[in-house]
């Protein structure tokens, strides 16, 4: 009792003082964290709303970082990957023409090869973004490079969707949009290394081949374009 009161007679001697402060401990307002918001076809648009882009009317998509690679995704390496494993399945495009799938797509071409599915909210936009920007530079550049885009989620991915998809992108001729027989599809993509048990978890490489030479290469499709367009300069070179 007698600490007790002797503490408490000390506290009210220190308040008493002149020239005492007393310091309250403050909690900081947290700070909230502003949104950018961007256009997938044209990055370097930015804006603090959500809305569409000016030059191609495309939904602005929140400014996320994009997913950190692992060591195998973020270096372009060759592939013990062969033309032979690729099975000549039917597909459809995304005009609703029935292809096979090696003769009429990658038969005597070099080809980029990536996986989507038009639901998709996350990696899906962006690595089409980026190959809509990588065949412009292949316009320019006059290669013969043809772009393929395979649906993980063909039970889904009816070739009208994947039309509306591909317009969305403004594809050119020469990317071709691929579904089918969910049996076919699912064969296909085991055969290309891409097979997936739940389509949220399909791969970001994409596949680049030189079928003449039957060269391969995988690179991680969320590269640059400039990065991606190197790739398949230099695997289409190879003899």
């Amino acid at each position: 009792m007698l600490l007790k009161a002797f503490l408490a007679l000390l506290i009210v001697v220190a308040f008493s003082m002149p020239g005492s402060v007393v310091v309250m401990a403050q909690k900081k307002p947290k700070q909230q964290q502003s949104v950018t918001y961007s256009c997938p076809m044209h990055p370097d648009f930015k804006s603090k709303k959500p809305g569409r882009c000016p030059k191609c009317g495309m939904t602005l998509r929140p400014d996320t970082p994009a997913p950190t690679p692992t060591r195998a995704e973020a270096k372009t390496e060759s592939s013990s990957f062969s033309s032979m494993q690729i099975p000549n399945v039917k597909v459809y495009d995304q005009n609703g023409k029935v292809l096979d799938f090696y003769t009429d797509l990658v038969k005597g071409r070099n080809v980029a090869i990536n996986f989507i599915f038009t639901t998709c909210t996350t990696v899906c936009p962006v690595l089409s973004a980026t190959f809509r920007r990588v065949q412009v530079e292949l316009e320019n550049s006059q290669s013969d490079t043809r772009l393929i885009s395979i649906s993980v989620d063909p039970t889904v991915d009816t070739p009208e969707r994947l039309r509306d998809f591909a317009e969305k992108f403004k594809a050119g001729p020469g990317w071709t949009f691929v579904t089918g027989d969910k049996t076919e599809i699912d064969s296909l993509l085991q055969r290309l290394g891409a097979g997936v048990g739940n389509k949220n978890d399909h791969t970001s490489m994409i596949l680049i081949g030189n079928d003449t030479a039957d060269v391969w290469t995988r690179t991680y499709g969320l590269s640059s374009p400039t990065v991606i367009l190197k790739v398949i300069t230099d695997t289409a070179s190879r003899k």
